[in-house]
């Protein structure tokens, strides 16, 4: 018999960033997923999930680009407020996408904050190592919440050569652990290690005081994040390595819609216990009538 007790039917309080760095001392995991739509955002609040991550990756699993750079942030803010209306537990977290952040101070300190104005969310997440640390910390200290991102940076996948695992050098892995220690510095209240080998993770993860939230990047690190695309099996043009899907809803989906194409086409659906009735008295005197 199941012993999963529903959210509804137990006292939950609002997550925040103080939760998580309190689960990282008691050596409790985080859990993350993503969400781009209400729906989404209402299974995911109401399993218990810690964190929704509102991830510039919708540009690839919802919107069709080939990578995140197109994405802007007038959609990551339709899909943010889409989310928050469907999450009142899990701690918000908007992405803020390509050149939101890096053109000025100015500009990603006003751009964070939307996130917190317009879209509903909690905390923003960025991407990069030291070369951010004058948009962190002037973002922090405006009272956003800052999450960092380092590893595989999907907004720099032009610099980096593609999608391609980071730190796999003696010199990478000590920049890396070099810029973990920055952005902790800075004032990030957390931060995302994606594709890095895991004992680099792990040792990053207990220098910092600040929660790690891992992908791809090992069982070591004090939380894990996956695309939900990914792991529902819903993303067709490829699956990193590091995602486990527990279904494939592509071919679910797949196969009921052949199946509803086919009902269609051979009358099979609607079928009478589809249909609307009218009491026969009426219909009667609808014909007299006509």
């Amino acid at each position: 018999m199941s012993t999963t007790i529903p959210v509804s039917e137990v006292q939950r309080k609002k997550v925040t960033t103080l939760t998580l760095r309190q689960k990282k001392e008691r050596s409790e995991p985080i859990t993350m997923l993503t969400a781009y739509d209400y729906p989404t955002a209402l299974i995911l609040d109401r399993v218990g999930v810690d964190a929704i991550l509102v991830g510039d990756s919708l540009g690839m699993v919802v919107l069709g680009y080939t990578n995140t750079l197109p994405v802007t942030m007038e959609e990551m803010l339709h899909h943010c407020r889409a989310v928050a209306r469907g999450a009142s537990y899990a701690l918000l977290v908007g992405d803020m996408p390509f050149l939101s952040y890096q053109v000025s101070v100015e500009e990603a300190v006003r751009n964070a904050g939307r996130f917190l104005q317009q879209g509903g969310m909690d905390a923003v997440k960025l991407e990069g190592g030291r070369e951010r640390l004058e948009a962190i910390r002037a973002i922090v200290s405006a009272g956003i919440p800052v999450m960092g991102h380092l590893g595989l940076t999907p907004q720099s996948v032009h610099q980096l050569g593609g999608f391609r695992p980071q730190g796999r050098t003696a010199w990478a892995a000590r920049r890396l652990l070099e810029d973990a220690l920055l952005l902790e510095e800075a004032g990030c209240f957390s931060l995302v290690l994606e594709s890095v080998p895991a004992r680099l993770a792990e040792l990053i993860s207990q220098r910092l005081s600040i929660p790690t939230i891992g992908i791809g990047a090992g069982r070591a690190c004090d939380g894990q994040v996956l695309v939900t695309h990914d792991l529902l099996g819903l993303f067709d043009r490829f699956t990193p390595r590091f995602v486990k899907k527990y279904t494939d809803l592509y071919g679910e989906m797949q196969r009921a819609f052949s199946e509803y194409v086919a009902d269609v086409q051979a009358r099979r659906f609607p079928g009478a216990e589809h249909e609307l009735e009218m009491p026969e008295e009426e219909w009667q005197a609808f014909l007299r009538a006509g």
